[in-house]
C-alpha cells in the first residue's frame, strides 16, 4: 500500500513536466526553421491580410520566411496561390513573367504567398513537409532574390 502511494504521488508530481514536452509537430517545426536559418532565410509570424477572393483558408499570423535582396532590383511584385500552380496577383492577372513563373510553379502548394520588394523577398509557408520542400522554397528565394 505504501509503494503505491509513493508511486501515486511521484506521478502527481511528475506529471506537470510532460507538459513541458515540445509535440511532433513543434519539434518538426523547429527543425524546419533550423534549416531555414542555416540556408539563409529568417522566419517570423507574421499577420497577414488575405484577399477575399482566395479560396482555401489560410492562418493569420502565418509562418513568413524572407532573405533580402541583392541590390539594384527594382521590381516589386507579390503573388498568391489560389489553386495549387494558380498564381495570381492582386487584380486576379496571372503571373506574366516567365522568370518568376518558372520559380513560382516549382513551389509547393502549401505556400500561401510570395512577396517582393526593393528590400527583400517574403514568402508565407504553412510550414508543411519535409526538408526537401524546405529546399525547395530557399532555392526559389535565393533565384528571385
Amino acid at each position: 500500500m505504501t509503494v503505491w502511494l509513493v508511486v501515486s504521488i511521484l506521478a502527481l508530481i511528475l506529471s506537470p513536466l510532460a507538459w513541458l514536452r515540445p509535440s511532433r509537430k513543434q519539434s518538426e517545426q523547429m527543425s524546419l526553421r533550423l534549416e531555414a536559418r542555416r540556408r539563409g532565410m529568417v522566419m517570423q509570424l507574421a499577420p497577414q491580410q488575405w484577399p477575399h477572393w482566395m479560396e482555401r483558408d489560410a492562418p493569420s499570423p502565418c509562418p513568413q520566411y524572407h532573405r533580402a535582396r541583392r541590390r539594384g532590383r527594382q521590381d516589386q511584385w507579390c503573388y498568391w496561390q489560389v489553386t495549387p500552380g494558380t498564381w495570381l496577383d492582386r487584380w486576379r492577372e496571372p503571373c506574366a513573367d516567365p522568370r518568376v513563373m518558372e520559380v513560382l510553379a516549382r513551389l509547393p502548394e502549401s505556400v500561401y504567398k510570395i512577396e517582393a520588394d526593393t528590400r527583400m523577398i517574403a514568402l508565407c509557408w504553412s510550414e508543411r513537409g519535409e526538408e526537401s520542400v524546405l529546399r525547395d522554397i530557399a532555392g526559389a528565394l535565393n533565384t528571385l532574390a
